[in-house]
């Protein structure tokens, strides 16, 4: 499967099922030393809402966002999203800033350092990663692939107004799965990412 059919194609009902079963996946949440926040072109608004809400809830101490400046904008993905964290009631003092990344592995590469100057990665035992419904477990395999030593949980938002079970019906939301989809056995081959969950 290439990446350049992805949005055309109709999976089938077996690849369905396999990436609803062992992509899509939401692992249960419990308080956390760290929310990973990658950034994202879109949707910041309801991943710093998320973020917030996590936050009210007591589901972690810390906070790092990653994302550096894409194409149309003078600011950092890291820089929006974390005024809109701040604005919802996040105590800026709590979130950490990277504003380099371009993709997920630099998202991780990059954050680390700052992590571990910041609060020193020993101390980190349990992170939650937050991101998009389409990129899914690819989060945390990346997270895994560069800190294997930590506990990862992985919640996914996204503003479709399709239900995530039924994402092949929208034609938009096919095309992007499918295309995060096709880069998890070329990524773990060339060692970008690693499995996760283990089994």
């Amino acid at each position: 499967m290439s990446a350049r059919d992805n949005g055309a194609r109709l999976p089938t009902a077996d690849e369905i099922a396999e990436i609803n079963r062992t992509h899509l996946i939401e692992t249960p949440l419990v308080p956390a030393d760290l929310l990973f926040v990658f950034g994202t072109r879109e949707d910041d608004t309801l991943r710093a809402d998320t973020a917030a809400r996590l936050w009210r809830e007591g589901y972690f101490r810390w906070a790092i966002v990653s994302g550096g400046v894409t194409p149309g904008s003078e600011q950092s993905e890291c820089s929006i999203i974390k005024a809109a964290m701040i604005a919802a009631g996040i105590p800026a003092e709590l979130v950490l800033e990277e504003h380099r990344a371009m993709n997920t592995g630099e998202n991780v590469i990059f954050s680390l350092p700052i992590i571990d100057a910041a609060l020193g990665l020993a101390n980190i035992r349990s992170v939650i990663c937050l991101g998009n419904t389409w990129t899914a477990r690819r989060y945390p395999m990346t997270l895994h692939r560069h800190w294997p030593e930590v506990e990862k949980m992985l919640l996914t938002v996204d503003s479709f107004a399709t239900p995530r079970a039924l994402w092949h019906t929208d034609a938009e939301f096919r095309r992007r799965l499918l295309h995060e989809w096709a880069k998890i056995e070329p990524y773990k081959v060339k060692g970008f990412i690693a499995e996760w969950p283990e089994a």
